[in-house]
C-alpha cells in the first residue's frame, strides 16, 4: 500500500484521510451493500413473498442503483472536494438505511396494488434504491483520492476492489448467518444505518463542520423516538398477535383468531398459514392435515413407524403419535420446533431433527411406515425434494409396505404441466400414486394445495378415508368430498420426469407462485404481514 496516497511534490492540498481509514472506508461500504440487499428479502418478502420474483427485483435494483452510482461518483470525483463528497454521500446513505424501518409501511402498502412483480420490483427500488445508489458513489470517489500518481492506479483499484468485495463477504455471511436471527430486521437497519453515520460523521468531525456532524450523529436517537411513535402493530377486531419471530427461513407469526365457531391459532410463514388448531377442540381447521393424516392410514392400517418432514404446528406428529404410532419428526428452522411447543402444546417427547430434509433422508437410519413430505409453502417450493433422485432416497427409507405422502401445491390444468410432471416422476419409482386436489379442477380459480400418496403395491380396497373420523364440523363438508375418490389424469396429459439435473418447477409455476401471493395479500390485513 506505500504511495498510493502520495501527492506530487510541492501540491498542496487539504488533509487526505489516512490509508488506514480509507481501507476501512472500502470495506465498511462493501460490507454494508450486502446487507441492504440481503436483508431487503426479509422487508419485502412478508408482503411479497421470498420468491423468485423477490430475490430478482432485489438484486436488478441492485445492480442498477450500484451502477448508476458508479457513474455519478466518477462525475464527482473531478470536483475538488471530493472526500466531502465521498463521505457525505456515505452519510446520507445511512439516513437512507435508518428511514427504511419508517417507511415500510406506507411503501409496501402501496406497492400491493402493483401485483406481486411490479410491487416486489417498486418496493425494493423505493425502499433501498437511495441507499444503494450512494454506496455506488463511494468506489470512484475512493480511488480518486487514493491513487494520486498515475504509476499506482492499476494498484490502487486492485486492492480497494479486494478490500470492497472482502467487506462483501464479511456482509453477506454476518447478516445470513447471524444477525437476521439475533437481532431482527429493524434493528439490523438501525446498526446499519448508524454505522455508515458513524463513518461519514467521523471525517467531517476531523476536519469539521463539527455542527454538521453532531447533527447527523443525532439521526440514530430521532429514528428510535420516530419508531417509538409509530407503535405496535394494530390487529384487527377478533385477532391478537401471540408471537413473531425473524429466521433465516422466514418472518413467523402465532395469530389467534376468535370467532363464534372457533378459538384459531394460526402458525404463519410469511404471511401463509402453515398450521391451524381451533383451542377449543384441539381439531385442525386446515383440510391439508386431514389429508396427510388419514390416506397414508387407509392405505396401511397396521403401520407403527412414522417420519413427517416439516413440523408446522405440530399437528400431524402429534396425531400420529395419539394413534400409538412411533413418530419422529425433521424440521429445517428451529424456531418452528420452538414455537410449536410453546403455543400449540407440542410435546417434547417426539424426537425432533433439526436439519434439511434430504439431506436427512441420505443418512443411514430405521425405515418408516409412514413417510408424511409436507414442507412446501407454495412460492418458496423446495425443489430439490421434487426429483428422481429424491423420490428414490424416500423410497429408501420406507418399509415393504411403507407410504409415501406429500402436500403441494397446483393446478390439474394440462397446459400447467409441473403438477402432472411431480405424479409422473412419483410413478418412476412407486407402483401406485394417487393424486387428491383440495378444491375442484374445473371451478375458478382452478389451483390450489393437493396431496399425493405413493406406495408400492396395488391399491387395496377402501371406503372413504375419512369415515367415521374425527373432524372439525367447518371443514367437515369439504375433507369428506375431496377424500372420495383420486384424481386421474387424462390420456396423454404431458408432463416431464423431474430431475436433479432438469427440474423446472420453480420457474415453470412462477404463474403459480404469483396467483398464491395475490391471494395472500388479498385476504390479509395489511398490519399482520408487517
Amino acid at each position: 500500500m506505500m504511495g498510493l496516497f502520495q501527492r506530487p511534490a510541492g501540491a498542496p492540498a487539504p488533509i487526505d484521510p489516512p490509508r488506514w481509514f480509507l481501507a476501512l472506508t472500502a470495506v465498511v461500504c462493501g460490507a454494508l451493500v450486502m446487507v441492504i440487499e440481503v436483508l431487503g428479502s426479509r422487508v419485502i418478502g412478508p408482503f411479497f413473498g421470498v420468491s423468485l420474483f423477490v430475490w430478482t427485483s432485489l438484486i436488478t435494483v441492485t445492480l442498477v442503483c450500484l451502477a448508476l452510482g458508479y457513474w455519478a461518483g466518477g462525475l464527482l470525483s473531478e470536483s475538488g472536494r471530493r472526500d466531502d463528497i465521498l463521505f457525505g454521500s456515505i452519510a446520507a446513505a445511512g439516513l437512507g438505511a435508518l428511514a427504511v424501518p419508517l417507511l415500510k409501511r406506507a411503501v409496501l402498502t402501496a406497492a400491493v396494488g402493483l401485483g406481486v412483480r411490479w410491487g416486489a420490483l417498486a418496493s425494493a427500488l423505493t425502499l433501498f434504491g437511495p441507499s444503494l445508489f450512494l454506496l455506488g458513489c463511494v468506489s470512484p470517489l475512493l480511488v480518486k483520492i487514493a491513487a494520486r500518481e498515475l504509476s499506482t492506479v492499476g494498484r490502487t483499484v486492485g486492492l480497494l476492489y479486494a478490500l470492497s468485495t472482502l467487506g462483501s463477504v464479511i456482509g453477506t455471511v454476518t447478516t445470513g448467518f447471524v444477525l437476521i436471527a439475533w437481532l431482527g430486521v429493524d434493528r439490523i437497519f438501525l446498526l446499519t444505518g448508524t454505522a455508515l453515520l458513524a463513518l461519514g460523521c467521523s471525517w467531517f468531525l476531523l476536519r469539521g463542520p463539527r455542527a454538521a456532524a453532531a447533527a447527523l450523529l443525532a439521526a440514530p436517537a430521532a429514528w428510535l423516538a420516530a419508531g417509538a411513535l409509530a407503535g405496535a402493530v394494530a390487529y384487527p377486531a377478533g385477532v391478537a398477535g401471540v408471537a413473531r419471530e425473524e429466521t433465516y427461513y422466514g418472518t413467523l407469526r402465532v395469530l389467534d383468531r376468535v370467532s363464534s365457531f372457533a378459538h384459531a391459532r394460526e402458525l404463519r410463514i410469511d404471511g401463509q398459514v402453515q398450521g391451524e388448531v381451533d383451542l377449543r377442540t384441539g381439531l385442525p381447521l386446515s383440510l391439508i392435515m386431514y389429508f396427510l393424516e388419514f390416506l397414508p392410514v387407509s392405505v396401511n392400517p397396521g403401520g407403527t413407524e412414522c417420519l413427517v418432514v416439516g413440523l408446522g404446528a405440530g399437528v400431524v406428529p402429534r396425531w400420529y403419535t395419539a394413534r400409538g404410532v412411533r413418530t419422529e419428526v425433521v424440521e429445517i428452522n428451529p424456531e418452528v420446533l420452538r414455537l410449536a411447543r410453546a403455543h400449540f402444546g407440542f410435546p417434547d417427547d417426539i424426537p425432533v431433527a433439526v436439519a434439511d430434509a434430504r439431506e436427512y433422508l441420505m443418512r443411514p437410519g430405521r425405515r418408516y411406515d409412514y413417510l408424511v413430505l409436507d414442507v412446501f409453502n407454495g412460492d418458496s417450493t423446495p425443489s430439490h425434494l421434487l426429483s428422481l433422485e429424491s423420490f428414490r432416497l424416500a423410497k429408501g427409507r420406507l418399509s415393504p409396505g411403507g407410504v409415501l405422502a406429500l402436500n403441494a401445491a397446483g393446478s390439474l390444468r394440462h397446459e400447467t404441466l409441473m403438477t402432472a410432471s411431480l405424479v409422473r416422476t412419483l410413478r418412476e419409482v412407486f407402483a401406485t400414486v394417487e393424486c387428491y386436489p383440495l378444491f375442484e379442477p374445473d371451478q375458478e380459480p382452478g389451483w390450489g394445495n393437493f396431496v399425493v400418496v405413493a406406495y408400492d403395491f396395488p391399491p387395496p380396497a377402501r371406503g372413504n378415508p375419512a369415515g367415521g373420523k374425527a373432524i372439525h364440523p367447518e371443514v367437515w363438508p369439504l375433507v369428506t368430498r375431496y377424500m372420495g375418490a383420486p384424481y386421474e389424469f387424462p390420456a396423454g396429459t404431458p408432463a416431464l420426469v423431474l430431475t436433479d439435473d432438469f427440474n423446472p418447477f420453480d420457474v415453470r409455476d412462477l404463474w403459480l407462485k404469483e396467483q398464491l401471493r395475490a391471494s395472500i395479500l388479498g385476504s390479509t390485513e395489511r398490519d399482520l404481514l408487517l
